[in-house]
């Protein structure tokens, strides 16, 4: 029987607040010890990535309470209830299903009279089947030419995930010859956003995927119109060039003024649906339909370690596990995800909307208030930029930022230069792990504006090479991450009722129908 609870009636939950400050990480790297607990505090995840955690302000007694709290909490439980297809999401009641969409980790979920399973296969099928006809030219433009160029039209979980995605295997496609069409992304309303991407594509050889689970969302709706106006200029008949992903409600559906529509469904959210349809159709035009399956097998492979119940062998859950340590009992504001890769460029951009939108929540399941903080700010840069920019504060700011690294011993391309007796990859690389000492351990000096406190938490993930199976695990790694935080916490991480307000007063600024502070507002930018 599973037990819905708010974090702070919990025994180990109680326990835990009492362990504040008990490791110093400094301490702990410089010991003689250090050795063991580096290769002691490292998880195997799936398709030879690793979890290691050593830099963490963790030890044997507060790893204990973080497991009893994720069984009092019911962790697994949960997880597999959500995957068996219970209505987990209470704001919007309805069924979490993205961990579907790559595998079947339990029973058949049936909804709406539908093998949900057999549903999400078959609109793969059928989207791999369409883009291997616009690869092999059965599906060309009026004049009988291949297309060479996709662009997705889509905002938030439409762009955000599909973008890092296709921008993580872009490189990777290049090397390995499955590079199949260049992909562009338009999302923000901005009419710079579009015109700035029509102006850098053959408009007669691009093939538009419009994006929209409703079919009514306005910022996309606009965007489609400003795109088809285009090619419209061009001489062109937008219907030839113009794909659907959409909910066969919409009136996006069945509709003659696109050349195919690919399904999806209320149960997958936006930030979780890339590799749904959403994530599907562009990936599989830009790299091929291997690749995405690819993707796909990655992602449920990193699904299976989080069925995990020994948090020591669940990279997934201790990441969750620590990560509310430090947020509730550390009581750090923010987490920075830091990729020593240049292909998961908007990696953090993803994460930001995946973990902010999911777990920026002030009240539980049951839509009561809570008296414990829940999700941190998420930002993020590739380094070795980022130890440009913003890392003078996170070395010696006033607060400290948990700090997450991702890092590969092989680049994507194959291409490098000896450079001082060392590759460039080599320098990445010994970056990574210069910086996860130095923030660990410090340094003392007689100039205090010299002088580094260490003490600075960080993780690492690192593996060979970041691959579209690679790119699975990541990217489940940290949607199980973000899904077991809301568990613990006892918030509903699949709804976003906070992005509704800002949508209803637009619609009433330009239906005119407006008073008071938002009609002056208003005022100063709309002439």
């Amino acid at each position: 029987m599973i037990t819905w609870a708010n974090a702070d009636t919990l025994s180990s939950w109680k326990k835990l607040m009492s362990l504040k400050g008990m490791v110093s990480i400094a301490d702990e790297l410089n010991s003689a010890d250090a050795v063991k607990r580096i290769k002691e505090y490292s998880i195997p995840m799936a398709e030879g990535l690793t979890y290691n955690y050593a830099a963490k302000q963790v030890n044997e007694q507060i790893l204990t309470t973080l497991s009893d709290l994720a069984e009092e909490s019911q962790l697994l439980e949960k997880y597999e209830a959500l995957y068996n297809g219970e209505v987990v999401n209470t704001g919007e009641k309805r069924l979490v299903l993205h961990q579907l969409t790559r595998g079947q980790l339990g029973n058949d979920v049936i909804a709406d009279g539908v093998n949900k399973r057999e549903f999400y296969i078959a609109e793969q099928k059928k989207i791999a089947e369409f883009a291997n006809k616009v690869h092999n030219g059965e599906i060309v433009n009026e004049n009988g030419e291949k297309f060479t160029t996709v662009g997705q039209i889509g905002i938030g979980g439409s762009d955000l995930g599909p973008r890092a995605m296709y921008l993580a295997l872009e490189n990777w496609a290049k090397a390995n010859n499955t590079f199949k069409m260049e992909a562009k992304f338009i999302s923000n309303v901005d009419p710079d956003d579009a015109a700035g991407v029509i102006s850098t594509i053959d408009i007669a050889h691009t093939i538009f995927i419009l994006v929209s689970k409703s079919g009514t969302t306005l910022e996309t709706l606009t965007n489609e119109s400003f795109v088809k106006d285009f090619i419209k200029k061009a001489g062109l008949n937008p219907a030839k060039h113009m794909i659907a992903v959409t909910s066969e409600t919409s009136p996006l559906a069945h509709n003659p003024d696109y050349l195919a529509a690919f399904y999806m469904d209320d149960y997958i959210g936006g930030r979780y649906s890339s590799t749904s349809g959403v994530g599907g159709a562009v990936l599989s035009l830009a790299f091929g339909p291997q690749v995405f399956a690819d993707f796909l097998d990655g992602a449920a492979a990193a699904d299976a370690t989080a069925k995990n119940k020994d948090i020591r062998k669940n990279p997934a859950l201790m990441d969750a596990l620590i990560g509310i340590y430090e947020r509730n009992v550390q009581e750090y504001p923010s987490t920075a995800v830091l990729p020593y890769s240049q292909a998961l460029s908007r990696f953090p951009a993803h994460l930001q909307q995946l973990d902010m939108e999911s777990n920026g929540k002030q009240v539980n399941r049951d839509g009561n208030a809570i008296n414990y903080v829940t999700g941190p700010v998420i930002f993020g840069e590739p380094g070795t930029n980022g130890q440009h920019s913003f890392y003078q504060l996170l070395h010696q700011g006033t607060n400290i930022v948990p700090l997450q690294f991702i890092a590969f011993s092989k680049n994507q391309t194959g291409k490098d230069v000896v450079i001082e007796d060392s590759t460039s990859q080599v320098k990445l690389c010994a970056n990574v792990v210069a910086q996860i000492v130095a923030f660990a351990c410090g340094k003392k000096d007689a100039d205090p504006n010299k002088t580094f406190e260490g003490n600075r938490p960080s993780s690492l993930i690192y593996g060979e090479q970041l691959t579209p199976k690679t790119l699975g695990v990541l990217l489940a790694h940290y949607e199980n991450k973000v899904m077991f935080q809301g568990f613990v916490w006892n918030i509903n991480s699949f709804d976003q009722e906070g992005v509704q307000l800002g949508k209803v007063l637009a619609k009433s600024v330009l239906s005119g129908k407006m008073e008071g502070a938002l009609k002056e507002f208003a005022g100063m930018l709309i002439k």
